[in-house]
C-alpha cells in the first residue's frame, strides 16, 4: 500500500483528497492557507485536520525512506532475500524497519561475536537445530577444542555457541514485536524514594512505594515520577512479566525436548539483551505519549486564551500590583498608545487620590489589575476609588503571566524604547486586556502560565505544537496590517520575521497601507506570498470593503458576480437589512451558476454577512467577593465566583481572587460524568464554584462546580 492509499485509509478521506493535500503540501502552501481556501480540495478539513494529515504524511515519507535505506544496505551486503525485502516493504513503522535491520547492523565486538571468532557457528546451530541430546552436544563441543585460536574447554564452547543463540533469538524482528506488546500491556512502573534524596522531596512523597501498571497510567504521573528521577528523588523500575515473555519465547522456539543449553540461552536472551532495550522502549513510549497528552492540554488552553475577546474603543489603564517598588501604571488609548505612566505605593495614604488624579488625566474606563503579588490589596484600593468618581469606571483582574518576562524582552525594548522596565510590564498587562492575542504572541508560549508540566516535556515539540496554535488563532481573527506589531505579523501565513518587520516600516514610512493591492509594494512580497498571506490582512481603511473581510482576493470576482445574482452591490453589504437576504442564498444552485465551490461560496457569503467582523465573544469576567482576601478567609461551603486559569487532564484550576488557585477535580466539574475537562471548562471562562476543602499548610483549596449554575 502506497503512502496516499495509507493516509486515505488511516485519516478515513478520499485518495483523491489526500492525493490533492499532499500536493498542496508539497507546493509550499501554509497549513492556515489550506484549511481556510483549498476547502474543495481538502474536503473541508479544518486547521488541526490538515495539521495531522501534515505530520502523519511526513512520517510516512521518513518511513519510506528509512525502507529504502536499509534496503539498500542489506543488498549491499549480499543478504537481501525476497522474504526480507517483503517484510520490509509491508513494516508500518521506522521502529519494525529498524528491527528488521538489526541482525544486519554492524556491531561492536559482542560475547557473539567473540565465539564466532573461536569457530562455534556451527555448534550454535547443532544446539538450535534440537537434533541431539545434552551428551552428543557435549560430546561435540569437545571437537571445536582443537581449532585454532579456539575455545579452551568443551564449557567454554557450549557457553560461546549459547551467546550466538542468544544474540539470533535477541535480532529476530517478530519477537522483538511481540515482546514490545506485551511489556506495554502487562508491565508495571514502580517507583520508591532513593535513600539520599535531595531536600524538596515533600512533593513526591506520594510516590514512595507507588506501582502502577503501564497500560492507561496518566500522563500527569509520567511526568512527575521522571521529573523525580531526574532530580534523583525517585527510584524508578518497570516490571516485566518475565515468566510470561519467556514462555512466549520457549513456545516459539522449542520444537520438543530442547536441551538445557537452548533453554539458557533463551533466558539469556532475554533477561540480558532484550528486557534492558525494551524496558527503555516502553519507558520512552510511556514518556512519548505523556508528552503528547501534555502539549495537547497546553495547545488548547493557549488557544483559549489566545481567543479571548477584546476590549475595543476602551482607555485602559495597566496596574501592576506590588509592594516594594509600587504599583506601576500605564495607561493606554483606544488605538493601544502610551498615554502616560507612573507609581504610587499601597501604604501611602495618599494612594487613592493619587490613583483618582490619574484615572482623571488619561479619562480611564477600565482598570486592567494584574493578579500577581498585592493584586487583592489594589482591588481594593481601585474598588474604593472608582466609588468616588463622577463617573463609570470598571476594573478587571487580569492574568499577567508573562509579564515581566516580556517587560526585559528585546521587543518590549524595541517597541517602548523611552520607558523602564516596570512601566512595560503595566502597558502589557492593559493590552492583553485590549486584546489578549496581538499582546500575547510577543510571549514565549511556554511562559503564559497555561500548561501542564510544560519545562518537563520535549521543547522543541512544544514549540512547534504551541507556534501552531499561535499561527492558526492569528490566521482565525485576521490581523489588520496597520495597526499590528511585527511579532504579530510574523505569525501570518507566508509571512516570515523580516517581511514582518518590511510590512511594519512600510507602514510607517509611507502613513499607512490602504488596499491589499498595494501589500504587492512591500519589500519581499512577491505573488506566492501575497497568495498565502492576504486574505488574513484586513486593511478597513480600503475603498474596497472586501479588504476587511476574509474573502481572499482570488475570490473577489466571484463575490461580486454573487451579489449581482440576487441583485445586490458591495456597498448594500454594509446595511444590516440586506443579511436576511444572503441567509436565504441556496448555495448548490449559485455555485453550480457561479462555477465555484459550494465551501468557498459558503465562506463568502458568511463573511459578506458581517463584513470586518471578529471571530472572538463579548467580554466577561470574575468578580470577586470583597471579603475575601487571602486563603485564611476561606471556609467549606462558600459559593463563589472565579475565572478558570488552567484546565488539566486531572482538572481545572480556578482563580477565586485569594492569591493561590482553587482546584476543581475532574470528578467534582459537573453532576455528570466527565472524562474530559476540555468538555466542561476552558481557560477564561467564568464559573460559580463551591469550597469543599482548604489545605492552609499545603495552600490548596479543593473546588466543586457540582448542582451549581
Amino acid at each position: 500500500m502506497g503512502i496516499l492509499e495509507t493516509l486515505a485509509e488511516e485519516l478515513g478521506i478520499s485518495y483523491l483528497t489526500a492525493q490533492s493535500t499532499a500536493s498542496l503540501i508539497e507546493e509550499g502552501n501554509t497549513v492556515a492557507f489550506i484549511s481556510r481556501y483549498r476547502k474543495e480540495l481538502t474536503g473541508g478539513m479544518d486547521d488541526e485536520g490538515i495539521r495531522a494529515f501534515d505530520d502523519k504524511y511526513s512520517y510516512l515519507k521518513s518511513l519510506e525512506a528509512r525502507k529504502k535505506e536499509v534496503s539498500d544496505l542489506i543488498m549491499a551486503q549480499g543478504n537481501l532475500t525476497p522474504e526480507l525485502e517483503a517484510k520490509i516493504a509491508a513494516a508500518m513503522q521506522i521502529k519494525e524497519v529498524d528491527d528488521l535491520y538489526l541482525p544486519f547492523r554492524p556491531k561492536k565486538r559482542t560475547r557473539a561475536t567473540i565465539a564466532r571468532e573461536k569457530g562455534l557457528e556451527s555448534l550454535a546451530e547443532a544446539i538450535f537445530s534440537q537434533e541431539l541430546d545434552e551428551a552428543s552436544l557435549i560430546a561435540l563441543a569437545d571437537s571445536y577444542l582443537d581449532i585454532e585460536n579456539g575455545a579452551a574447554s568443551a564449557s567454554e564452547a557450549l557457553d560461546g555457541a549459547c551467546d550466538i543463540i542468544a544474540e539470533r533469538i535477541s535480532e529476530n524482528a517478530d519477537y522483538r514485536k511481540s515482546i514490545r506488546n506485551i511489556t506495554y500491556r502487562n508491565s508495571a512502573i514502580q517507583t520508591s524514594l532513593a535513600k539520599n534524596a535531595p531536600s524538596g522531596s515533600s512533593e513526591f512523597s506520594m510516590y514512595d512505594g507507588f506501582s502502577e501498571p503501564v497500560m492507561g497510567m496518566a500522563g500527569h504521573r509520567v511526568l512527575a515520577i521522571n521529573r523525580g528521577e531526574k532530580k534523583k528523588i525517585l527510584k524508578v523500575s518497570l516490571t516485566p512479566p518475565v515468566e510470561q515473555i519467556i514462555d512466549y519465547l520457549r513456545g516459539r522456539i522449542i520444537k520438543g525436548n530442547a536441551s538445557d543449553f537452548l533453554s539458557r540461552a533463551i533466558n539469556d536472551s532475554y533477561k540480558r539483551l532484550i528486557m534492558p532495550s525494551i524496558e527503555n522502549e516502553t519507558r520512552s513510549a510511556l514518556t512519548k505519549e505523556a508528552e503528547e497528552g501534555a502539549i495537547k492540554v497546553f495547545s488548547k488552553n493557549l488557544k483559549s486564551l489566545l481567543m479571548a475577546p477584546p476590549v475595543k474603543g476602551k482607555r485602559i489603564l495597566g496596574f501592576d500590583p506590588g509592594y516594594k517598588n509600587g504599583c506601576k501604571l500605564a495607561a493606554i488609548s483606544e488605538v493601544g498608545s502610551v498615554l502616560g505612566s507612573g507609581v504610587i505605593y499601597l501604604e501611602r495614604k495618599s494612594a487613592a487620590s493619587e490613583l483618582i488624579d490619574f484615572i482623571e488625566k488619561y479619562e480611564i474606563d477600565i482598570v486592567a489589575i494584574g493578579n500577581g503579588t498585592a493584586s487583592r490589596e489594589s482591588e481594593q484600593l481601585v474598588s474604593e476609588a472608582v466609588k468616588l468618581l463622577d463617573r463609570n469606571v470598571d476594573y478587571i483582574i487580569v492574568n499577567e503571566a508573562g509579564a515581566s518576562v516580556y517587560s526585559a524582552s528585546k521587543t518590549a525594548a524595541q517597541e517602548y524604547a523611552d520607558l523602564d522596565v516596570l512601566a512595560r510590564g503595566a502597558i502589557s498587562i492593559a493590552q492583553r486586556l485590549k486584546d489578549p492575542l496581538a499582546e500575547l504572541v510577543k510571549i514565549e508560549p511556554k511562559s503564559i502560565g497555561v500548561g501542564q508540566y510544560q519545562h518537563d516535556v520535549s521543547q522543541p515539540d512544544l514549540e512547534k505544537a504551541l507556534y501552531s496554535v499561535v499561527e492558526d488563532a492569528v490566521n482565525t481573527v485576521g490581523i489588520d496590517v496597520n495597526t499590528a506589531s511585527a511579532a504579530l505579523l510574523s505569525y501570518v501565513s507566508g509571512l516570515t520575521k523580516p517581511t514582518a518587520a518590511n510590512i511594519n516600516s512600510y507602514v510607517r514610512e509611507n502613513g499607512g497601507i490602504s488596499s491589499r493591492e498595494e501589500l504587492k509594494k512591500v519589500s519581499g512580497i512577491g505573488e506566492k506570498t501575497f497568495k498565502q498571506c492576504a486574505g488574513f490582512l484586513r486593511v478597513p481603511e480600503s475603498e474596497n470593503i472586501l479588504d476587511n473581510t476574509a474573502v481572499h482576493p482570488e475570490s473577489y470576482e466571484a463575490a461580486s458576480s454573487l451579489l449581482a445574482l440576487y441583485g445586490l452591490s458591495l456597498d448594500d453589504i454594509q446595511m444590516a437589512q440586506r443579511e436576511s437576504e444572503l441567509q436565504n442564498i441556496d448555495i448548490e444552485e449559485a455555485a453550480m451558476q457561479l462555477g465555484v465551490g459550494e465551501y468557498t461560496l459558503h465562506d463568502i457569503i458568511e463573511e459578506l454577512k458581517k463584513p470586518g467582523r471578529d471571530p472572538r465573544d463579548s467580554l466577561s469576567y470574575a468578580r470577586f467577593s470583597r471579603s475575601l482576601m487571602e486563603i485564611d478567609d476561606l471556609e467549606p461551603g462558600m459559593l463563589l465566583e472565579g475565572a478558570v486559569r488552567n484546565v488539566t487532564n486531572f482538572g481545572a484550576f480556578v482563580d477565586i481572587g485569594v492569591h493561590t488557585d482553587g482546584l476543581v477535580h475532574i470528578s467534582q466539574l459537573s453532576d455528570r460524568y466527565v472524562s474530559d475537562p476540555f468538555s466542561v471548562v476552558s481557560v477564561g471562562d467564568i464559573v460559580q464554584v463551591k469550597v469543599i476543602g482548604v489545605d492552609l499548610e499545603r495552600k490548596r483549596i479543593s473546588l466543586s462546580m457540582k448542582s451549581l449554575p
